[in-house]
């Protein structure tokens, strides 16, 4: 459905947007999100989805009311999103970028003069950041172009030059690249970076093997966040770096949005969708096998090949390659 009207007429709006529930695509609908507000400058906004990703886009300034979807922790989901459908007052538009049944029952249920709920408009190859703009250009009947992505919180300031690398994936093993591999690039950048280690709660064993290889060669210049950090303390700390190190995972396009100089480590995954979206400085380091990209959690051949391949002499030669671009 086309939202008609012309900017003048809608300056004021008050706009539901329920956005994606992993970080990293709550982050790659920015620049769409972005859009709506050029469109409409003065729009309310209330942002309703995940803890992560409302944590994530909580600092933009024309977000007024954040609401956690916590539908599934007891009872009938559909009759939690129902009550709280019927609880909100009533918007001028209402707009999910998830594809779900549950986020349809939503948005039909919400009071809402305009409607939209995301659907890839093309089947060809292109950026998630592309479908979702292009979702909202068919919704307001515009042409706007994805500008790069955006975060609102203020990066740290490091005393010293900082590499952050993140060895964790939330989606799955097969994105993973080894810890031992992650501690020996580590290592060979500390006597030139500070090094800062992240990772989720279910990643922290993962970081702790990084941590003893570390120990045990004597490099002593890091600091270990993983499990200790919130989504802005995250955000806050990989906005800051000087260079990360990184799986296809929702912090890469963190540093993406901040415009950190970023190796992202690809193996199962599509980087023509979901690599860092107009991040001048970023390098990917693939191997491009024949079994790739597979899109499983576990590698269905049970070898990991995608990842074993890649060794640490790659991320030294992707690392000068983002030299070569300053």
């Amino acid at each position: 459905m086309s939202i008609n009207g012309s900017k003048e007429n809608y300056l004021s709006l008050k706009i539901f947007i329920e956005i994606p529930t992993w970080l990293g695509d709550a982050v790659m609908s920015t620049p769409a999100i972005e859009n709506i507000v050029e469109h409409y400058k003065d729009c309310q906004i209330t942002l309703f989805g995940s803890k992560v990703s409302t944590q994530a886009l909580a600092k933009h300034p024309n977000v007024v009311n954040i609401i956690e979807d916590n539908s599934k922790k007891s009872g009938f989901r559909y009759y939690n999103l129902f009550k709280l459908a019927k609880s909100l007052e009533r918007f001028d538009i209402a707009i999910s970028f998830r594809r779900q049944w549950s986020s349809k029952f939503l948005i039909w249920n919400i009071g809402a003069k305009q409607k939209g709920v995301y659907q890839r408009l093309t089947k060809k190859i292109q950026h998630q950041v592309q479908h979702y703009n292009d979702f909202i250009n068919s919704l307001l009947n515009t042409q706007y172009s994805p500008k790069k992505l955006k975060l609102y919180y203020q990066p740290k300031k490091y005393q010293n030059p900082t590499l952050g690398i993140n060895p964790g994936a939330t989606y799955g093993s097969a994105k993973r690249w080894y810890p031992e591999k992650f501690a020996e690039v580590a290592a060979k950048f500390s006597s030139d970076y500070d090094i800062v280690i992240f990772g989720g709660p279910s990643e922290v064993q993962i970081a702790h093997e990084i941590v003893q290889t570390l120990d045990s060669i004597g490099v002593k210049n890091y600091q270990n966040y993983a499990g200790k950090t919130s989504v802005a303390k995250l955000i806050t700390l990989i906005g800051g770096l000087d260079l990360f190190i990184t799986n296809d995972s929702g912090p890469m396009h963190v540093a993406a949005a901040y415009q950190v100089p970023t190796i992202s480590i690809f193996g199962p995954t599509k980087s023509s969708e979901t690599s860092q979206w107009k991040n001048a400085k970023g390098v990917i380091v693939t191997k491009n096998l024949s079994c790739s990209p597979c899109m499983k959690r576990v590698c269905p051949l049970h070898t990991h090949e995608c990842m074993k391949t890649i060794e640490p002499e790659d991320i030294l030669k992707a690392y000068q390659t983002i030299l070569q671009m300053r």
